[in-house]
């Protein structure tokens, strides 16, 4: 199995920036893909960004231009940084990964989640 462990977030004034981190550790053979998704009360999980294999990135025009998604192979970490922030951006972060683990095959993996907030 695969455990994503995440860190980062926390409460910041808007305009401010912060960096949330996701660690990936386990039976791990091969990642196809690491991405970061959020969820406020009451509504869907949403993409905000996601990166394959290959470090092609993709975004939500709500984040584009102001977050970036970054990876590190060698540490199977997904990093996001957040810069501009708006109180609209305030919700719960979680981190994704698609997965071929030894012995379990092509999963998809969740985070436990991490709050973002913005505000003055």
């Amino acid at each position: 199995q695969v455990q994503l462990v995440e860190s980062g977030g926390g409460l910041v004034q808007p305009g401010g920036s912060l960096r949330l981190s996701c660690a990936a550790s386990g039976s791990i053979f091969r990642i196809y893909a690491l991405g970061w998704y959020r969820q406020a009360p009451g509504k869907q999980r949403e993409l905000v960004a996601t990166i394959t294999g290959g470090d092609s990135p993709n975004y939500a025009d709500s984040v584009k231009g102001r977050f970036t998604i970054s990876k590190d192979n060698a540490k199977n970490t997904v990093y996001l940084q957040m810069n501009s922030l708006k109180p609209e951006d305030t919700t719960v972060y979680y981190c994704n990964a698609d997965v071929d683990s030894r012995g379990y095959g092509r999963k998809i993996y969740w985070g436990q989640g991490t709050q973002v907030t913005v505000s003055s």
